[in-house]
């Protein structure tokens, strides 16, 4: 007798819900197709996209968000959800774009090589974040973005150090266009260092942020420096898993709580408990790929998929944000992000010429 209604209250909750969600999905939906077409318009009549998608979501979404004003708390909901979400499922999905038989072709030297120098770049890139001024937070999200693997690196450790959503599209906008200027500069400096061929390529994958933007960089040296720097890039997306398991187990301990909330007492729990469900499907998709459980012929569609939910994610990040906040803390976090990749170049540099290679 109790189960009808018990059925009709838990329908008429999933309807309330889903409607109270479904506006904003649809407007993240709508920036990000937005963004897209004038990424595709962008490359028709450059030639390259040198604005991304994914950049030009967050742009658009805080562009929309000012125009909307006090009419976004309607779209609150679903756009709070969008920029959780498929972000997190974007960053599972890249696992499958990695295996272990690629990482081998670089060579376990350089490979061990690149564990440290993300591991220094990160702290050396935090220090250089609070030594400018930036919270906590912010200078451990541009340190993580320069050092593995930008965009991407952001939006995945932000949850797990609970990261304000200002600084996430902060960080992610200002890592971005120093992306674009890397691609555009690193082919003049490779030049100007006379690095070989193989060695410019493991040098982009060791510094770029994106996968695309390391073939964009690599592409003038040939084939073979877009092969190294492509395998040498995977070798650093394969440590975003790792970076966020250490997070999750340090942060609650060493970093300071959100803005509003105080901290409580530290209570030491099991190395699993850490691991966010996405960093867990990440290495699980990873160890698939690496056993050939994964077909080739759906690597890059999941790869495409991981592509679109990221920019979904990101025009939730852009339509969430306050546009004067970002400004505020812009000029800090640009500085940070350029230091914290020069930085990055030199250990970079550093290592190649140990291992001969420079």
């Amino acid at each position: 007798m109790l189960v009808a209604p018990l059925q009709v209250q838990n329908n008429a909750q999933f309807r309330l819900a889903l409607w109270s969600v479904l506006p904003g999905i649809v407007a993240c939906v709508g920036v990000a197709l937005g963004a897209s077409m004038l990424a595709w318009v962008e490359g028709q009549l450059l030639g390259r996209v040198w604005l991304e998608a994914l950049v030009l979501a967050i742009l658009l979404g805080m562009g929309l968000r000012v125009c909307l004003r006090s009419s976004i708390c309607h779209l609150r909901p679903g756009i709070d959800w969008s920029a959780r979400y498929p972000l997190e499922v974007g960053v599972m999905l890249l696992g499958a774009s990695v295996s272990a038989t690629m990482l081998l072709r670089v060579g376990l030297p350089l490979l061990f090589g690149l564990v440290g120098v993300v591991a220094c770049a990160i702290m050396l890139g935090y220090g250089i974040g609070r030594c400018l001024g930036l919270n906590a937070h912010m200078a451990l999200l541009v340190a993580c973005g320069t050092s593995i693997c930008g965009n991407s690196a952001i939006v995945a450790v932000a949850p797990v150090i609970k990261a304000d959503e200002d600084d996430v599209a902060a960080a992610v906008a200002f890592t971005a266009l120093l992306g674009v200027v890397m691609v555009l500069g690193l082919p003049v400096l490779g030049s100007m260092l006379g690095l070989s061929v193989a060695a410019y390529g493991a040098f982009a994958g060791l510094t770029v942020y994106a996968v695309p933007q390391v073939v964009a960089a690599a592409a003038p040296f040939g084939t073979v420096a877009v092969q190294m720097g492509t395998l040498v890039k995977l070798g650093r997306v394969l440590l975003l898993g790792p970076v966020c398991l250490c997070l999750g187990v340090l942060g609650p301990r060493y970093l300071p709580p959100p803005a509003g909330q105080p901290r409580g007492p530290y209570r030491p729990r099991r190395v699993l408990d850490y691991a966010p469900w996405f960093v867990m499907g990440f290495v699980g998709l990873l160890a698939c790929r690496s056993m050939g459980l994964v077909p080739v012929w759906m690597v890059q569609p999941l790869a495409e998929a991981a592509s679109v939910l990221t920019i979904i994610g990101m025009a939730g990040l852009g339509l969430g944000v306050e546009f004067g906040t970002v400004l505020r803390a812009g000029g800090r976090a640009t500085v940070a992000a350029l230091l914290a990749l020069l930085g990055l170049m030199g250990l970079s540099l550093l290592l190649l010429h140990m291992l001969g290679a420079a």
